[in-house]
């Protein structure tokens, strides 16, 4: 047999597809899990559409979790990013809501995980994966139902990135009469020392402060916390000039808003971490604070056929 000079080689010098983002389903199917190339990860509890991790390629968590939290979908999530819709708290003198537990129904609910899209990548380096998750007035409980009787559809998408992680809601009505909705993000961020923090980007903003009456003021320089805090701002800069949160004047995290105008921070301190069953540690609150992407101040309207679209978008 003549040996060929020039063997062909093209299986082995054939460059591979490069690594994919990886999906995975677990705890029987109630949770999916996404990790990038990088090592970046994201899980999210399909009850409530609940994204209760989300670690950088060095494995580092950033958001912050109960040790006590249910994630067995008994009860809404303490920590993470639970998703409050249609209505912020409770609202017993607004006749849609009026009737609705607090935050809503959303984090309450059983949501469809309707599947992923990752970006085409030269490397991981530049990879991304989005995961879309629906929830409608077809597939709510019927006690539910009952309750808020509106024919609509939510799409709920949480994207990965090397370098963030953006959560975007889409609200549609299909029905024949409008909608008046409240929405927001309730993401608790994990932080080092509580004492140390700053929120900046809220200079001059008007907010509501729950912590007092309710009363209307108005944020002079960066925010501190000191003691619990509760307060519901509407950004003097808009949404997309981004809210910061420094840890002894280093950026940990940035928020942008896109369609959201208002933010809420949120630290229950001492006294109310103690009183709440699923606080724990009951001195975590030291190591977290939410910062919320939401239009809460105010309520949205949405005619029939009409679709309503907001998002943000956290950077480490």
């Amino acid at each position: 047999m003549v040996e060929r000079r020039n063997k062909p080689t093209a299986l082995a010098t054939t460059p591979g597809l490069p690594p994919q983002p990886q999906v995975n389903f677990s705890h029987s199917n109630s949770r999916v899990t996404a990790v990038l190339p990088t090592g970046d990860s994201v899980e999210i509890l399909l009850y409530g559409a609940t994204v209760i991790s989300w670690k950088n390629r060095f494995g580092t968590e950033k958001l912050w979790l109960s040790d006590a939290a249910k994630l067995d979908g008994s009860k809404a999530v303490r920590g993470g990013i639970p998703l409050v819709f249609p209505v912020f708290g409770t609202s017993p003198d607004h006749a849609a809501t009026s009737k609705l537990p607090q935050h809503g129904f959303a984090r309450n609910s059983r949501w469809e995980f309707l599947g992923k899209s990752s970006s085409e990548s030269t490397g991981p380096s530049d990879s991304s994966v989005k995961l879309d998750f629906g929830l409608s007035s077809a597939t709510l409980d019927d006690e539910v139902k009952k309750l808020w009787p509106y024919t609509f559809s939510l799409i709920y998408s949480v994207t990965l990135t090397p370098e963030n992680l953006s959560t975007s809601i889409v609200v549609t009505n299909d029905g024949d009469q409008p909608i008046e909705f409240q929405v927001l993000m309730h993401t608790y961020l994990r932080i080092s020392d509580i004492s140390k923090i700053q929120v900046t980007g809220l200079e001059d903003s008007e907010y509501i402060d729950k912590v007092d009456a309710a009363k209307a003021k108005k944020q002079s320089g960066a925010v501190t916390i000191a003691g619990e805090v509760d307060r519901v701002y509407t950004p003097a800069k808009g949404p997309s000039s981004p809210v910061v949160i420094e840890e002894e004047g280093e950026t940990v995290f940035s928020i942008v808003r896109d369609n959201l105008k208002d933010v809420v921070v949120w630290n229950p301190w001492t006294d109310k971490a103690a009183g709440m069953g699923d606080f724990e540690p009951k001195d975590g609150f030291k190591n977290m604070i939410c910062v919320e992407a939401g239009s809460v101040k105010d309520w949205i309207t949405l005619d029939p056929k009409d679709a309503f679209e907001g998002a943000q978008t956290i950077s480490d």
